[in-house]
């Protein structure tokens, strides 16, 4: 249902160039917050919505990163569209960062790849592994993506909706040629 303040929030999200899925976390934040009130957000107090938040962490045992999005969708409708003083609430810092995984050395990735038998697999992990593709990016790759005269392959719409190139190597340039 289109209520006045989601449009408005939504307007709001629109003027400042916030991302579709950013704009969808940010409402269904909002909504759980009415739904579990069954009042509209603007009626709230910031200890109401602390409680709220309270209650994502410790009842739903929601991860951090789901309450930080639902949190920042709070501050944007109490500070931007509803135009209120800095709220009280928040959540507590996140936990100790996880730490990065190691990638594949280079005698790993080059067993990994020989191991693989069927083309298609052999072309996607050369292409995966090689170009430092996301799983999004990859499944998103399109022939006309490849512009071999360059080595670079285009990747349209990565992280953050932006394109960018990334290097193809003569090897798999072969490699796909070949599939």
């Amino acid at each position: 249902m289109n209520t006045p303040l989601r449009t408005l929030m939504l307007n709001q999200m629109t003027l400042r160039y916030l991302a579709e899925k950013t704009k969808t976390a940010y409402i269904s934040a909002v909504a759980g917050l009415a739904e579990f009130y069954m009042q509209s957000p603007d009626q709230l107090t910031e200890d109401q919505v602390q409680c709220y938040l309270l209650y994502l962490i410790e009842e739903r045992k929601l991860s951090w990163n789901t309450c930080n999005v639902a949190f920042s969708a709070f501050r944007f409708l109490y500070t931007t569209v509803l135009k209120r003083p800095d709220g009280a609430f928040s959540i507590p810092p996140r936990r100790k960062q996880k730490k990065l995984p190691y990638p594949l050395t280079i005698q790993e990735a080059f067993r990994l790849i020989t191991l693989t038998h069927n083309p298609k697999h052999r072309a996607l992990l050369m292409t995966v592994y090689g170009a430092g593709l996301r799983v999004s990016e990859a499944v998103r790759l399109k022939p006309w993506h490849i512009e071999s005269s360059w080595r670079l392959i285009r990747v349209e719409q990565g992280k953050g909706n932006k394109d960018r190139y990334t290097h193809l190597s003569p090897r798999l340039i072969r490699e796909l040629r070949s599939y």
